[in-house]
């Protein structure tokens, strides 16, 4: 709930904020939960329901955001079997190391995901992954759109899963005989995908799917990529992953350029920098890698929520909102917003001034120059 000034109450905020401890797993999820090596799954959804086949999982909040965040939690050696999806899927390596594999029988080629870590898969080819990791290894999950339309399971896997009493209804549905479940009619049933669609399917090898991955290597930081970056306590620093997302910085290109229905970028600063006051109109989320984060919202009457790592923050359209790292080192957070276009930033009007007097400005394209070469209003 925003008012026609930007201005959140308190308790929105707090309904918004999901902290690492209100993540509740489900491990009846999908299909394959009870197949031998995909047993030991966790999978979560914090912000919309994903691509889940349980109608009883746990949604931390439901609003529409135009993405979905989820995750999943997978100890040592276990697999998340070959499935496809119809709209964007990105993976966010915070912890561990996994081997993602592709292609219909998972052989079409492999990369190794590590902590920091995003890759985008794309729609309509079958993907897995294991974790390869010593530990338990976390991927969290951006998708694309509210509605996803689900998923398609890789033919071996639905096999595999009806022989554990597991069946999918044409609707989405986990028919579970086991738990006393009835099998439907086999016309209402999901069946394995026909030889002649599979061979159909677009395909990917190593080195072009590799562009759709960006390592901690890949980044590419800008120190002035918004306008509160020439001005003390806005010394942030972003690197565009997903779209050109809020950048104010002409020069800087995202890794990855296709429409997702979101864009992404790592934000990182040192102690007591981070975001001046400023809004957009955009649904955005804000999760943290390392380190402990302050969201403000409002002009007026502020509200405060801390964050710490796995934390996440849903912040209204139109809010205002500063973000500041509050550790001793210096830390990084996650920026999602949704859309395909680039996000336009309104300042706080002493931002703007500041800038100016620093020599800064926002040119009419929305990106940072030269204040003293950029046209005057009237009257100044």
């Amino acid at each position: 709930m925003v008012n026609g000034e930007g201005w959140v109450p308190a308790a929105e905020l707090e309904r918004r904020t999901i902290r690492r401890a209100d993540f509740v797993s489900c491990n009846q999820a999908f299909i394959d939960c009870r197949t031998p090596g995909s047993d030991r799954k966790e999978n979560y959804s914090m912000i919309g329901p994903g691509v889940t086949q349980n109608p009883n999982q746990v949604v931390n909040l439901r609003e529409p955001h135009g993405f979905n965040i989820g995750a999943a939690a997978m100890p040592h050696g276990i697999t998340n079997n070959l499935h496809l999806h119809f709209t964007a899927e990105v993976f966010l390596c915070f912890r561990g190391e996994f081997l993602l594999r592709w292609g219909a029988d998972g052989d079409e080629g492999e990369l190794v995901l590590r902590e920091g870590d995003i890759a985008s898969i794309p729609t309509w080819i079958f993907r897995g992954f294991t974790n390869i990791g010593p530990d338990d290894g976390w991927l969290f999950t951006v998708l694309g759109h509210d509605d996803t339309g689900g998923i398609i399971w890789g033919p071996s896997v639905l096999r595999e899963a009806e022989r554990h009493g597991l069946y999918l209804s044409a609707d989405n549905r986990l028919i579970d005989t086991v738990a006393g479940d009835e099998v439907p009619d086999p016309a209402e049933l999901v069946r394995p995908m026909a030889a002649a669609d599979i061979a159909a399917l677009p395909s990917y090898d190593v080195a072009k799917l590799r562009r759709r991955v960006a390592t901690t290597d890949d980044l590419r930081w800008s120190s002035r990529a918004l306008l509160g970056s020439a001005l003390p306590g806005g010394r942030a620093e972003l690197a565009t992953v997903i779209g050109f997302g809020m950048t104010e910085d002409r020069d800087q290109e995202p890794r990855i350029h296709q429409p997702h229905g979101h864009n992404l970028a790592w934000l990182r600063a040192e102690p007591g920098e981070g975001l001046l006051p400023h809004r957009h109109d955009e649904t955005q989320v804000l999760m943290v890698k390392d380190g402990e984060w302050e969201v403000t919202l409002n002009r007026h009457d502020e509200v405060s929520v801390r964050l710490g790592p796995w934390d996440m923050v849903s912040v209204p359209r139109g809010a205002w909102r500063s973000v500041r790292n509050v550790s001793d080192d210096t830390a990084t957070l996650l920026v999602v917003n949704g859309g395909d276009g680039r996000v336009r930033l309104e300042w706080d009007e002493e931002v703007v001034k500041a800038a100016a007097d620093a020599g800064v400005g926002v040119d009419h394209n929305g990106y940072l120059a030269p204040y003293h070469l950029l046209p005057k209003p009237v009257g100044r």
